[in-house]
């Protein structure tokens, strides 16, 4: 009689489980999310810091008594006692013509490098990235010598053309990149249809860029909008300031008034952050896309 060899099953290691790749340990899960709140705190802190200063007292403005005395009244004497609203109304219209403006010449202009080909189109390309290099404190001077002989000084339109020269060359490259997803199949159909160059760009092309426009139209707002170096430099007289240029009245030689100036900085922000709002879905594909090619 033969008895078969039983062969014993290994045994099984007691303990904790074998981590899965990709998972984090308690540890650096801990440490991540400390890591988190800590700069979720340091983000947050001084907007909500902001908010609240806007609705105390003078008296309490530089106290840690936030919830004290909460009050409208530094809303109602900026509005009534200062220039806030002729402010409001320069930067509208600036901010607004910087956009629009912006949006057309950098749609147009990363259309037609992505798309025909023409003597210099490279150093062209070269050319808006390299100005992109220089600070604010390299190109005042010139900048507002060119614009005094022009006759632009104290002027919106100075501003505005400004502003174009800071956000048309790095919006041009993105557009660019966006128009070289497009495939050019569909300017191809353009010209079957009858359709000329700027005809396909407008009817056919720009509905399909719409996150590019988006991603444009935002940050040609955002430049001008909260931009303070040029308006201060090139803007004179309360009629005339932009809000940038407003919020230094608030501050002297004796201290600063924080009461209107953080309700006003709150009323600032509104703004901006309807367009994000407003823009937000298309913000994240358009950059993306933008970064493709170029």
């Amino acid at each position: 009689m033969t008895t078969a060899a039983h062969t014993p099953a290994p045994a099984r290691h007691a303990g904790r489980p074998p981590r899965k790749r990709g998972e984090r340990s308690p540890v650096a899960s801990v440490a991540l999310h400390l890591t988190l709140i800590v700069a979720s705190v340091i983000a947050v802190f001084p907007v909500l810091w902001v908010l609240l200063t806007s609705l105390k007292p003078a008296k309490y403005a530089t106290t840690t008594d936030f919830f004290r005395d909460t009050t409208i009244v530094n809303y109602t004497n900026l509005i009534k006692d200062t220039e806030f609203l002729t402010w409001f109304g320069n930067s509208v219209i600036i901010a607004g013509l910087s956009t629009v403006l912006g949006v057309f010449v950098s749609a147009t202009t990363g259309y037609a490098v992505s798309r025909f080909r023409f003597p210099g189109k490279r150093g062209l390309m070269w050319t808006l990235l390299v100005t992109q290099m220089f600070p604010v404190a390299v190109l005042i001077v010139p900048i507002y010598n060119i614009m005094s002989s022009l006759g632009l000084i104290n002027q919106p339109a100075g501003l505005v053309i400004t502003y174009l020269t800071i956000s048309v060359p790095f919006c041009a490259w993105m557009m660019k990149g966006f128009f070289d997803t497009i495939p050019r199949e569909i300017d191809e159909s353009g010209m079957v249809d009858g359709l000329t160059p700027f005809g396909t760009f407008w009817r056919l092309i720009l509905p399909l860029a719409k996150p590019g426009l988006a991603v444009t139209a935002f940050y040609s707002f955002i430049t001008a909008w909260g931009e303070v170096a040029y308006a201060s430099a090139f803007m004179v007289g309360d009629e005339n300031l932009t809000l940038a240029g407003g919020l230094q009245k608030f501050v002297n030689q004796y201290g600063a008034q924080w009461g209107p100036m953080t309700a006003a900085s709150v009323l600032i922000a509104i703004p901006a952050a309807l367009v994000f709002l407003f823009a937000q879905k298309h913000l994240v594909t358009g950059m993306s896309a933008g970064a493709v090619k170029g």
